[in-house]
């Protein structure tokens, strides 16, 4: 049999890569109404719902806007600043974009006039850091994408009053370590993205404050170790993304629990072996790695120490994808074979 196909697990991977875009698309339906061909005019249209802005050069930023502005979306003016009032006289925003930017920092009261806001998009900008206090009435906020920004460090206070998070996005910044207890509060986070910073570890009890989450993305980061107990308080978890980390040792227990995984992604790491029991609890319920596997381009070592991983392998081989670029480091007499022919063979 052939790989699966590598274009559907791209799919899977940029699934939630533009979350607020698709809660524009189903949020409203636009009617042609309003709409203006004036270039130096922002797109203004309305629904049943309230009135929707969108601006992006060679627009104005108006102003003042509609009292029924329910999405706005002020996007590639190379902003640094915002007025702290910026966003007065608009009490039922439910969704503001504002990403492509170049914001530095927000006011504590940024978010004050909105109490209704329900998703905020800063991606792409300059922030160094969240003001506290920022989100202190946002308990409808359940999207918050700061996504390519140049966010070093996090306090858990940054996300204080935040109650009803389902989806986070911090990935594409220069966060080398994450504060304990940043997500104890966010029981009901769905989606975790913290893919393509520069993390070495995890705190330990990273995932112990959300109850549901299903999508946890990790790759590109630098770690090195994934331990025993970082996914165990997530038996939800269907999606897990570790690739193009630097993982050299998963302990044998790292998967226990995750009885609803759909799918595992351990490619471009350092993994040369895996410990007997580590794949025990997966690829066995009927659901279980339904939309695949990835553990190519790692320096396996094809010896008696993967016998577990074979045994699995030759199970759930119809799951596998890159089949031909998962192959084998070592012993010498088996370099370069691919690792499932190899396992076939035990």
């Amino acid at each position: 049999m052939s790989s699966r196909n590598p274009e559907r697990k791209q799919r899977l991977v940029g699934q939630d890569s533009h979350l607020s875009r698709i809660f524009l698309l189903l949020l409203f339906v636009v009617s042609a109404q309003g709409v203006t061909p004036n270039p130096e005019a922002c797109l203004v249209s309305s629904s049943v719902n309230g009135s929707s802005i969108s601006c992006q050069p060679p627009a104005q930023i108006p102003h003042s806007l509609p009292a029924d502005t329910i999405f706005l979306a002020v996007e590639f003016f190379n902003l640094t600043q915002l007025p702290a009032d910026f966003l007065q006289g608009v009490p039922n925003l439910q969704e503001l974009h504002l990403s492509s930017n170049r914001l530095e920092d927000l006011s504590p009261k940024f978010l004050l006039p909105v109490p209704q806001l329900k998703v905020l998009d800063l991606t792409r900008n300059s922030l160094t850091r969240l003001p506290p206090g920022l989100f202190r009435i946002s308990a409808a906020l359940c999207t918050l994408v700061l996504k390519g920004n140049q966010l070093k460090f996090l306090e858990a206070s940054w996300l204080h009053g935040l109650k009803a998070l389902r989806h986070l996005d911090l990935s594409e910044n220069n966060l080398h370590s994450l504060p304990p207890g940043l997500l104890e509060n966010f029981p009901d986070l769905l989606t975790l993205d913290l893919s393509n910073n520069y993390l070495q570890t995890l705190p330990p009890d990273l995932l112990r404050g959300p109850l549901n989450l299903e999508r946890l993305h990790l790759e590109g980061n630098r770690l090195r170790v994934l331990g025993e107990g970082l996914l165990a308080p997530q038996p939800k978890l269907r999606y897990l993304f570790l690739n193009d980390n630097r993982l050299a040792s998963v302990a044998a227990g790292a998967f226990r629990g995750l009885q609803k995984l759909d799918m595992l992604d351990l490619s471009n790491n350092l993994l040369t072996t895996v410990p007997t029991g580590l794949w025990t609890s997966l690829g066995k319920a009927a659901r279980n790695l339904k939309d695949g596997f990835d553990i190519s381009s790692n320096p396996w070592i094809c010896d008696q120490n993967l016998a577990d991983l074979y045994r699995w392998l030759v199970a759930n081989k119809d799951k596998m994808f890159f089949r031909n670029h998962t192959r084998c480091s070592g012993p010498e007499a088996l370099k370069g074979q691919r690792l499932l022919a190899v396992a076939e063979s035990h």
